[in-house]
C-alpha cells in the first residue's frame, strides 16, 4: 500500500501525500520504464508551475515525450537558459550528437491566461511580496505575466538571444487559455 508516518503516541496517520502515494501504487502496477534517450517528441516545454497548467494534459504528452521545465510564470530566466544549454550539451554528449545536430529540439515557451504572477505588475503587491519573500522587487517584476501574449514574445526573444543556445535549436511561443483549454501559437518556430 502506501507509506504512513508515525506520530509517536497517536499511531499511524495519513498525510496529504497519502492519497497521491496510493495513486502512485496504481501507476507503478502497470508501469513500463522508458529507456534513457532523447525525448521522442524532441520538445522541451517551458511553462508555469501553476497547478492548473499541466502540459502532460493540455498537450497530450506521454512519458518520455518531452522535457518539461516549470517555474513561476513560465518565464525564461537565467536558470532556464542554463537548463536548456545543459540539456543540449547532455543530449549531444550522451546521444552522440543525434539530437543536437541532426534533429534539434524545439523549445516551446508556454505562458497562460489568469497567471498569478500578474499580481506582480502592481507595485504595492510587488513590494509586499518582496518584503514577505526576500526576493528583490526587480526580480519579481521580471516574473510578472500580466499579458501572456506580450510576455511570451519577450521570452522567445530572450532565449533566442542567449549566447549559450545551440544555433540549430528552435524556439516557439504559445499561450494556454485557462478558460478554454486551448493553446494558441503566438510566435512561430524560430532559430537563433
Amino acid at each position: 500500500m502506501w507509506t504512513t508516518s508515525t506520530n509517536n503516541e497517536k499511531g499511524p496517520y495519513m498525510t496529504r501525500m497519502s492519497p497521491l502515494l496510493e495513486r502512485n501504487e496504481e501507476f507503478a502496477h502497470g508501469y513500463t520504464p522508458v529507456p534513457l534517450g532523447p525525448p521522442t517528441a524532441q520538445v522541451a516545454v517551458v511553462t508555469c508551475l501553476d497547478h492548473r497548467v499541466d502540459p502532460a494534459l493540455f498537450l497530450g504528452l506521454g512519458l518520455g515525450e518531452a522535457v518539461v521545465i516549470r517555474n513561476t510564470g513560465g518565464r525564461v530566466t537565467q536558470a532556464v537558459i542554463d537548463d536548456v544549454a545543459y540539456l543540449a550539451f547532455l543530449a549531444g554528449h550522451v546521444f552522440g550528437g543525434q539530437t543536437v545536430s541532426a534533429n534539434p529540439f524545439e523549445i516551446a515557451i508556454v505562458h497562460h491566461t489568469q497567471c498569478g504572477t500578474g499580481f506582480l505588475a502592481d507595485p504595492d503587491f510587488r513590494r509586499q511580496a518582496a518584503e514577505a519573500t526576500g526576493i528583490a522587487e526587480a526580480a519579481l517584476e521580471e516574473r510578472a505575466v500580466a499579458d501572456p501574449y506580450l510576455t511570451v514574445k519577450a521570452d522567445v526573444e530572450r532565449l533566442l538571444a542567449a549566447p549559450s543556445l545551440f544555433p540549430n535549436m528552435k524556439v516557439s511561443g504559445h499561450v494556454y487559455d485557462i478558460e478554454t483549454g486551448r493553446v494558441t501559437t503566438v510566435v512561430d518556430t524560430q532559430h537563433p
